[in-house]
């Protein structure tokens, strides 16, 4: 279920947000950083307030400036949930927006990727988002993957999972509390030769790595840290 956390610290979303452009990749609408001559592609699934948020862009920019094509989807088809919408409560958004159809568009997205000459591919996923990268993962479709404060994501899910894998949760997280990721930490790490990274960052919330206010020093300060360990695990599994 979702819970309250998945819906706190809305950003203000902005289309003209981030230096990169937009256009479609397999019929959605996507963000796209970094050069298109690379052979190495990322690909950032969004929360639940969709791929028009400025700091999810400022990620893709930064992960674009390490040398990857990056694409973020909205694969909401235009339409983010709104916490102001008091008709449209966030289990009734899910029901037009759940992560099985962004798991089949998903992988839309890396067939047209694919085509392109990319090689090898990572994928981001921060809350709604991670259940989709999960999914990636279980059918091999992507080379590496980061999970940051994920939701939806099961033990089950994990023990499907055979790629790198790393996972950035919140000490202060009822949708995926440090409990919950230490036994993803568990499973992951009983799978022989499959490498992975696990790390529980203090004095956080959920959304901390994306939904940070930029006049919060320290909140910068660990998403910050949270964005380097992503560029790290895909510097060192995405080649």
């Amino acid at each position: 279920m979702s819970g309250p956390e998945c819906c706190s610290n809305p950003p203000l979303l902005n289309p003209n947000a981030g230096a990169g452009h937009v256009e479609k990749l397999a019929g959605l609408d996507s963000y796209i950083a970094g050069s298109p001559n690379s052979n190495l592609a990322v690909l950032l699934i969004s929360d639940v307030f969709g791929y028009e948020a400025p700091n999810l862009r400022n990620i893709a920019d930064k992960v674009a400036a390490a040398g990857y094509y990056v694409v973020v989807p909205d694969f909401f088809f235009g339409d983010p949930y709104n916490p102001e919408n008091a008709n449209r409560a966030i289990h009734v958004w899910l029901k037009d927006h759940g992560t099985d159809k962004g798991s089949e568009a998903a992988k839309s997205i890396v067939e047209a990727l694919k085509s392109k000459g990319v090689s090898a591919i990572g994928a981001v996923g921060f809350c709604w988002g991670a259940k989709v990268v999960v999914e990636l993962s279980k059918s091999r479709l992507i080379q590496a993957a980061v999970l940051l404060h994920p939701s939806f994501v099961s033990v089950d899910d994990i023990k499907g999972v055979d790629i790198p894998t790393a996972v950035l949760g919140a000490e202060i997280d009822k949708m995926s509390p440090p409990e919950l990721v230490k036994q993803f930490e568990q499973v992951l790490t009983a799978k022989p030769g499959i490498d992975c990274f696990v790390k529980i960052f203090p004095q956080v919330s959920h959304g901390w790595s994306v939904r940070y206010r930029n006049d919060d020093a320290i909140a910068v300060k660990a998403a910050e840290e949270a964005h380097q360990d992503l560029l790290n695990w895909f510097a060192r599994h995405l080649k």
